[in-house]
């Protein structure tokens, strides 16, 4: 069962009870990410995410992990461009010292200078590691085509030069800003009791100032249509694609077909015609992401260098004629059983539950029941993928590359 609540401190918690579990995940989840930070604090969500399990004048990271550890338990958290999670995973006898912990981190974490300063190194060899893998490069440098001079086209690691000087005092102003109760979505699934975590919230969060959502301005229509970078690699890493809906948008079951049709499963348009027919490569797969205001559908590809044009002419190929005839009602009959069972499978422990209902929570502001998701994708008509595929195949194009060329040779 999921309920959903607005607490008096501000924080909105939902919680999905799972019979027969023995486990409890509970996670906070920050409306904030790398596109709220202005240019000289790029990095500093992700910054923070480091920071956070590092303690507070009362636990300290090493008393944090042992704690953990100690029950057999897990915690982690990640950064992206729209928010910031940070969750932990015990037995359900323990998921009071899980929230604890987690509530600790949220409302007084420390930002000792010793710990901030080791973890800055951390996060810039993260960084070098980053930009030594070219499949990671191409799809930064494709954000950054797609949404130029916005930050939804900055990678969420941010700026080596923000992140070697930022200092305390802008971290903690930045935590203060953002972590507070009404940009705070927590959820917990397993064998959890909605009303003594409710409890909890409440006490340890009264008379905190509740804040709100970040203000946000939606990127202009601007792309940059090529962007190459040279490097001398084995294999050509191409990004292709082009703007897409926002999540909330009605569009985005069709959409979530329409990708799978083209490029999202092994029997895909693109991984049968490229991988399969002519081994053109190893892995090619499309993607839809979605954001508050904008979106996008792309295709990413690793091949030789000399078969690019070939592996181009194909995607390209694959774009317009499901733009001019949309996907055959075969296609989208597959997608429709492989999109349901999907959502079904991903949902077998109390981790994958809690994420689901903490991100459709903060993201769509409702959590419909794997029922309701299922309904509307079954729900979706042949034409209706037709549509979405007329309207988004056939937007301004952006192709990001890196490999052993230079821009001339894919403006070609």
């Amino acid at each position: 069962m999921i309920r959903v609540d607005q607490l008096a401190c501000g924080i909105r918690l939902v919680t999905e009870r799972m019979p027969g579990v023995r486990s409890a995940c509970t996670g906070f989840w920050v409306g904030t990410g790398s596109r709220d930070e202005d240019g000289h604090q790029a990095g500093i969500s992700h910054f923070l995410e480091h920071l956070l399990f590092k303690g507070t004048p009362e636990r300290s990271a090493r008393s944090i992990a042992e704690d953990v550890d100690a029950v057999g338990g897990d915690m982690n958290a990640f950064t992206t461009k729209e928010y910031t999670t940070f969750y932990i995973r015990t037995l359900a006898e323990d998921l009071g010292l899980g929230l604890d912990i987690l509530c600790d981190i949220m409302t007084d974490p420390a930002f000792r200078p010793q710990e901030v300063d080791a973890e800055r190194q951390v996060i810039l060899e993260e960084v070098l590691m980053h930009l030594d893998e070219p499949a990671d490069v191409v799809q930064e440098r494709f954000a950054g085509a797609l949404f130029p001079s916005h930050p939804l086209g900055r990678d969420v690691l941010g700026d080596p030069e923000v992140i070697s000087d930022v200092g305390i005092a802008e971290i903690r102003s930045f935590f203060e800003d953002h972590y507070r109760p009404a940009n705070i979505v927590v959820a917990a699934a397993g064998d959890v009791e909605h009303d003594r975590i409710a409890e909890l919230l409440e006490r340890r969060f009264a008379g905190a100032d509740r804040g709100g959502p970040p203000a946000r301005l939606a990127p202009g229509k601007e792309v940059r249509p090529l962007d190459v970078t040279t490097r001398d690699t084995e294999q050509a890493h191409l990004v292709i694609g082009m703007r897409g809906p926002e999540r909330r948008s009605p569009k985005r079951f069709a959409l979530s077909l329409l990708n799978h049709s083209l490029g999202g499963g092994i029997s895909s348009r693109l991984f049968q015609k490229i991988r399969e027919e002519r081994g053109l490569a190893y892995s090619v797969v499309s993607d839809r992401v979605a954001f508050a205001d904008t979106g996008a559908l792309s295709v990413s590809v690793g091949t030789a260098p000399e078969r690019v044009k070939e592996v181009l002419d194909l995607v390209v190929g694959e774009f317009e004629e499901l733009a001019a005839q949309g996907a055959r009602p075969e296609e989208v009959e597959l997608a429709k059983g492989h999109l349901s069972a999907d959502t079904i499978l991903g949902l077998e422990e109390s981790g994958s539950r809690m994420s689901r209902i903490g991100a459709s929570l903060l993201l769509h502001d409702e959590v419909l029941s794997v029922e309701e998701v299922t309904r509307r994708i079954k729900a979706v008509s042949v034409e209706e993928v037709a549509e979405v595929a007329q309207e988004v195949l056939s937007a301004t194009r952006v192709l990001a590359a890196v490999g052993p060329f230079d821009e001339e040779e894919l403006a070609c």
